[in-house]
């Protein structure tokens, strides 16, 4: 084993954030600003904010999670409907337009998560503490009803201010692996009175969704996106955080809650931030992508058709099917923040198969949704202006683009920088990989095992997206995020 000299991947990851705009650390403003804050929000009535504590609420988040946005809760209705309500953490609370922390959280645009170091978009206290769904804890929310109808579709309903309790914080891969019958039904569902019906009821709707949405042509994309596992300072493995029933359950609740706000706000008459991804802006590229898999897809963008596309090469090769996910994703191109007026026509959302989306269930950790809060709320109140005029939002879906963009850059880097510490003790090494990029600008393979990603530098002429090579470890370089490869036969 080689004695390396120590990587200090928290300094690397504060320099990427500095890199690409952010600031890593709140300024002492902010920190005093949040330090002098209450956690009483309490009215002296409780008849307008709604007491909803007494009902079944939970929450799915990683095992980790403390900044949780949402809890949910259903109820079975007559007619084999299913009534949804979503609350969100009512932020704007604590954090008013202009105060020094709505400003700091505006800067950055949104929690940046490195897997080597999280850079919260707000200070502990608020998004892990006072600001935050905790199980156990009264909290201030937002409520967005819907009701989901036997054949998937949705019923937007009310959306009200409430006070709400959180009974059970779970854990996405126990609620999946249960779910999907894999494992055990999870303690705090079996102990928790009723707790189980009703998380099989989530379920249930949360199906209907899905089913519609894919029917409707929402894509069935999987990108591997590897996350290093640091402890005192040493980079441990890369792990892959697996879709299950779980994160489709919170995925389809979330979708369609934010559905109901576009509609909600739509009714209102008021300008706001629509989440979009248009229409493919290279679909060329993507029917070339079928054809060398034996398949054809319509000349004209077709969701639908895509969507079957995908189902097909998932089942036949799913191996492969991550890096096929990639290509799509960046032949579709990014999604972006774009802001709406009443009136204009819709630009949708491609890949989700919706047309009035937004983002609006994860106020602590991005601004859009906090944005999005504020417009909700004032339509509530009754208010005679609303906190954004459309000027402004336009600015703001400009540069919440940016910082979602760059927000991606930063989590990259850091990412690679970590696989290239785990594998700086194995140069010479061969492995197994796919090839996930061949272009001018180079040639980029990921392994199977450890999840790394990398370029060939050596013999990487004639190789093709989705092939199945061998490459040979030359070099590591984790302060600018490389890993080099030579193909070999």
């Amino acid at each position: 084993m080689q004695n390396h000299p120590h990587v200090d991947l928290n300094a690397i990851a504060w320099a990427a954030m500095d890199q690409y705009g952010f600031i890593p650390g709140f300024p002492p403003s902010v920190l005093r600003e949040v330090g002098a804050l209450t956690a009483n929000v309490f009215p002296d009535t409780l008849s307008d904010p709604r007491d909803l504590r007494s009902l079944l609420w939970s929450s799915i988040d990683n095992h980790d999670s403390k900044d949780l946005d949402q809890i949910e809760v259903c109820e079975e209705e007559p007619n084999g409907e299913i009534r949804v309500r979503v609350a969100i953490a009512d932020v704007d609370a604590y954090v008013p337009k202009e105060s020094e922390t709505d400003r700091h959280a505006g800067h950055n645009g949104t929690s940046v998560y490195t897997g080597v170091e999280t850079f919260p978009m707000l200070p502990d206290r608020l998004s892990a503490g006072i600001t935050s769904l905790l199980p156990g804890q009264d909290r201030m929310a937002v409520v967005i009803e819907y009701t989901v109808l036997p054949d998937g579709s949705t019923r937007p309903g009310e959306i009200y201010r409430a006070i709400v309790t959180n009974r059970a914080k779970l854990v996405y891969e126990e609620i999946g692996d249960w779910l999907e019958g894999t494992g055990p039904i999870p303690r705090t569902v079996r102990e928790t009175p009723g707790l189980e019906r009703q998380i099989l009821l989530q379920n249930e709707a949360a199906m209907l969704l899905k089913k519609r949405r894919t029917e409707r042509g929402a894509l069935a994309l999987e990108t591997i996106e590897a996350e290093p596992v640091v402890a005192d300072g040493r980079v441990l493995g890369l792990v892959i955080q697996q879709q299950n029933r779980a994160r489709c359950l919170i995925e389809e609740f979330m979708v369609a809650a934010n559905g109901s706000v576009t509609a909600f706000l739509n009714d209102a008459g008021l300008a706001m931030i629509h989440r979009v991804v248009r229409t493919p802006k290279n679909w060329e590229g993507i029917v070339r992508e079928a054809a060398e898999r034996g398949e054809t897809l319509p000349i004209e963008p077709d969701a639908e058709a895509l969507t079957a596309f995908l189902i097909r090469q998932k089942a036949a090769d799913p191996d492969r099917f991550p890096d096929l996910s990639l290509t799509v994703v960046k032949l579709m191109g990014a999604g972006e923040y774009v802001a709406f007026q009443p009136g204009d026509v819709p630009v949708g959302h491609f890949a989700l198969a919706v047309t009035d989306y937004t983002h609006g269930t994860a106020p602590n950790r991005r601004y859009v949704d906090l944005i999005i809060q504020r417009l909700i709320k004032s339509v509530i109140d009754g208010e005679r202006y609303p906190p954004y005029t459309p000027f402004e939002l336009d600015d703001l879906a400009v540069r919440l683009t940016d910082r979602e963009k760059s927000s991606q850059k930063v989590e990259r880097f850091v990412r690679k920088a970590a696989a290239a510490v785990l594998l700086r003790e194995r140069i010479g090494d061969s492995f197994e990989a796919f090839v996930t990029g061949a272009s001018e600008k180079g040639t980029y393979v990921r392994l199977i095992a450890p999840p790394a990603e990398g370029r060939i530098v050596l013999g990487e002429h004639g190789l093709r997206v989705g092939q199945r090579v061998r490459v040979r470890l030359l070099a590591t370089d984790p302060y600018r995020g490389f890993i080099d490869f030579e193909h070999i036969e």
